[in-house]
């Protein structure tokens, strides 16, 4: 059976799979161990666990295997690394680090930098040994010659040394990444030399996508999005492949039947639009409007600079990050006045029993007026960047989006509803071509005339690339595309606020997969389905209903969707709005990496330019 939705979800099941193939395989009762982390264990454990969780499982120090550390020989440590040898890319992901061609991995880099040396120069003679002993994990497949290396070195110290594969991060309880932004250039870029370096990523996107299915305990069907590129259909053929690979038995050779799960795998150029709109969603809002990093917030009070981080251990935060700044405007004071009000009722009573109860709540009451003052403190700065230039500018970005306007009249002309944009000097050039790119996304491409014109009038000769490499996502630029565009549902009976009248399109895409009603020829099964999955619960006429079936979707069947070259806060939104729709089923959404507009014309910039295959390595 699946893993069961918990509190947290998909970071809930992580962790429990890491606690149970790590801690749990080595943990001993009164016995505390030091843990070693590189950058891609250390990412991984903070998305689903905090101290305290590793304080419980006798972890008493988290070291990070780089460092130089002094020894500690009378106490076990516990390695949680990701395998790697002769390799220049140890800063990545382990599935892609396995795959990249020799061009990118012939560059070594100083041995400081890799996760398996440290944990080699640690024991490198019993005399110099740094601990008592060693339990050794590997988030990944581990290569031979790695691991006879570490057999005939310091095989005497080791306690254990297993494969937990685990290759992506679960971001919040319904979204995964597999913290690989380089994706998006290899996957897009037009440079022919380009070509192994993408098939290498291809195939570590594809392992990575399985060890999400794997950690869910799913064999999904796997679709794709057939048009307009081929990247969707090459990547959910390896998908394919390797979970008949994985799910094999080796005594019998059998295959894991599929399960009543569905993956989706697209091409970022599916939705253009949802990318550049301005959102007016709290999450969505505040990650393109405000500098926010890592998840960071900084703000003042009191005078005082302050961080907070936006996570899902914040109650309000999970509450009010998916709802519409207005309404976040009008909920959090309203939540501020009654804590308020129930405070001072509890100090009215004078008895000694009140007070104590007081004395108990405190804590309680000062956390949570902590988080409200952090959430409004955000909400006000996100409408500090509103109220200037974005509201009006929000206006024409749904006109275009839409093709209508707030009345639901046709926009007959795009161009007169761009210019008062254009015209204006308040705008900065990241918003005018954020507002060129929807002009042309409305009409479904344009003449090299008329975006020569533009770009020269709104002066972004070196920005333009911004614009037209688009082309290279598959979506109209030049010249105007003789295609329809695919047809939306009809919405206009839902309620909503006149500047957030678009809904990104993977909504009509989760609640179609859903329901059953997904083209099969725009949207083709790389296997068989089991003719038990579809949204509707209807089945064939030659098959028999299964008394098993409605309870198997009672505990959850999934729709896991993968978009190549990063989704959106309010994508990501969707996936959570269409699960509490449909509760039989459950949205797990990820990518490559999350986006937000200005990264993301950034990365569209340079798809054209050379870049160097080291270049994505950080300097330490």
């Amino acid at each position: 059976m699946a893993p069961l939705v918990t509190e947290r979800g998909l970071k809930s099941v992580v962790w429990q799979k890491i606690k149970a193939a790590v801690f749990d395989d080595c943990k001993k009762e009164d016995e505390w161990k030091i843990m070693l982390l590189d950058e891609f264990t250390t990412k991984l454990l903070a998305s689903c666990c905090k101290m305290t969780d590793l304080l419980a499982e006798g972890i008493t120090v988290v070291e990070n295997i780089y460092k130089n550390r002094e020894p500690v020989r009378q106490m076990k440590a516990l390695y949680f690394i990701s395998p790697t040898s002769k390799t220049a890319v140890s800063l990545l992901p382990p599935a892609l680090r396995r795959v990249l061609p020799d061009c990118i991995t012939a560059v070594p880099l100083p041995c400081s930098r890799l996760p398996a040396y440290c944990f080699l120069r640690d024991f490198a003679s019993k005399s110099e040994n740094k601990y008592k002993a060693a339990y050794l994990y590997f988030t990944d497949f581990c290569p031979d010659s790695l691991f006879n290396k570490i057999k005939t070195s310091c095989s005497k110290s080791i306690r254990r040394c297993k494969e937990i594969n685990i290759s992506f991060i679960p971001l919040e309880s319904q979204v995964y990444t597999l913290d690989v932004p380089d994706a998006f250039y290899y996957c897009y870029s037009p440079d022919p030399s380009n070509a192994n370096g993408k098939d290498a990523i291809m195939e570590a996107m594809a392992e990575q996508i399985v060890t999400v299915c794997a950690t869910l305990d799913e064999n999904p069907g796997v679709r794709y999005k057939s048009k307009p590129l081929d990247n969707a259909s090459k990547l959910a053929q390896l998908v394919e492949k390797k979970l008949e690979n994985y799910y094999k038995i080796d005594e019998k050779s059998l295959i894991k039947g599929k399960t009543h799960s569905q993956l989706l795998i697209i091409d970022r150029g599916f939705d253009p639009v949802s990318t550049v709109l301005h959102e007016l969603t709290f999450q969505a809002m505040a990650y393109d409007l405000l500098p926010i990093e890592n998840d960071t917030y900084k703000y003042k009070t009191d005078g005082k600079e302050k961080e907070a981080v936006l996570e899902e251990d914040d109650d309000l935060w999970v509450r009010i990050r998916h709802r519409h700044i207005a309404v976040v405007l009008e909920e959090i004071p309203k939540l501020m006045k009654e804590i308020s009000s129930t405070k001072k009722a509890t100090e009215g009573k004078t008895s000694l029993s009140a007070l104590t109860q007081l004395m108990k709540k405190m804590p309680h009451f000062r956390k949570q007026i902590t988080k409200q003052v952090v959430h409004l403190n955000l909400a006000e700065d996100c409408m500090n960047k509103f109220k200037p230039n974005i509201e009006k500018l929000c206006k024409t970005e749904q006109d275009l989006a839409l093709g209508t306007d707030a009345e639901g009249q046709k926009v007959k002309d795009s161009m007169r509803v761009l210019l008062p944009v254009l015209l204006n000097k308040n705008h900065d050039n990241y918003d005018k071509i954020r507002a060129i790119l929807l002009y042309i996304f409305s009409i479904n491409g344009t003449t090299e005339e008329n975006l020569d014109r533009l770009i020269q009038n709104v002066k972004i000769e070196n920005e333009s690339d911004m614009i037209r490499n688009w082309s290279y996502l598959g979506v109209p630029i030049v010249p105007p595309s003789q295609q329809s565009k695919p047809l939306r549902k009809d919405r206009s009976a839902e309620e909503t606020f006149q500047l957030s009248r678009w809904t990104p399109f993977i909504k009509d895409i989760l609640e179609d997969a859903i329901d059953n009603r997904l083209d099969s020829k725009e949207w083709p099964y790389c296997s068989q389905c089991p003719a038990v999955w579809n949204g509707s619960g209807a089945v064939s006429a030659r098959q028999k209903p299964r008394a098993s079936y409605l309870e198997d979707r009672k505990t959850g069947s999934k729709l896991i969707v993968f978009v190549i070259g990063g989704i959106t806060y309010s994508e990501m939104r969707c996936a959570y709005e269409v699960s509490q729709a449909h509760k039989s089923c459950e949205v797990i959404i990820g990518s490559t990496h999350i986006l937000t507009p200005k990264k993301l014309l950034d990365d569209i910039k340079m798809l054209n330019k050379s870049k160097d295959k080291l270049s994505f390595i950080k300097d330490e």
